[in-house]
């Protein structure tokens, strides 16, 4: 399987990487990944190119969006995974946001609830031939199977914090969440050795809101191998 990734997309693309350090996104390693993906091929193909790289949400399958790049940037700049860290992600979507921390080298869990996008995003994984573990259910639940995580990402917006998802957290792990209703108070939380959590909140964002009740969360697990 193949992808068109002209030269006009990679301009694009590095005008959007542009934009991305001059809001203070400073981790080369994130810059690099996201200059190598190619954002426009997990969108849908009547996706304009010239929009595609601006720092806008754009819809994608089941009625989802595709995050702003900026809020992509940010949040894998504050979760910071590193090589062969376990990360689990809740709400894989069009598969962009995994494929970044794959490509980061992290090992990465990700749960979706909507299963055309489960779908969609292992194609999307295939076409680079990037690693990871696509999960279809229930993402307030998370994956204790495979806990604990050393780092949680969480890519919609949870109207509280689950209580589970800490418990799957390791210690001295690190947890990015979007907290709220309406709007989301991006939050950082930190899990001690005694259990008690840290958190931090580092402004605010708009996500699509964090769903439940699926019932097969432990089912229909997707591993691709290098």
């Amino acid at each position: 399987m193949t992808y068109i990734d002209t030269y006009k997309h990679k301009g694009l693309r590095r005008k959007m990487i542009e934009r991305l350090k001059a809001r203070g996104i400073n981790d080369n390693r994130i810059l690099q990944v996201m200059d190598e993906i190619p954002r426009h091929v997990f969108l849908q193909e009547d996706a304009v190119p010239e929009h595609v790289y601006e720092d806008k949400a754009f819809p994608i399958w089941a009625g989802q969006t595709i995050s702003h790049p900026y809020t992509v940037a940010f949040q894998t700049l504050l979760l910071n995974p590193q090589k062969g860290e376990k990360v689990l992600e809740i709400g894989t979507g069009c598969g962009y946001q995994t494929a970044i921390l794959a490509k980061l080298g992290a090992k990465v869990y990700s749960i979706e609830r909507q299963r055309e996008l489960n779908e969609k995003a292992k194609y999307h994984l295939s076409l680079f031939n990037l690693s990871a573990r696509l999960v279809y259910g229930d993402g307030f639940k998370g994956l204790p199977a495979h806990a604990p995580y050393q780092k949680i990402l969480v890519t919609c917006g949870a109207p509280y914090l689950p209580e589970e998802l800490i418990n799957q957290l390791d210690i001295n792990g690190l947890m990015v969440i979007p907290i709220g209703e309406k709007e989301q108070i991006m939050t950082v939380i930190i899990k001690n050795a005694d259990g008690s959590i840290v958190k931090e909140e580092v402004g605010k964002f708009s996500f699509v809101p964090m769903l439940q009740e699926k019932q097969d969360i432990n089912q229909k697990i997707f591993f691709k191998k290098t």
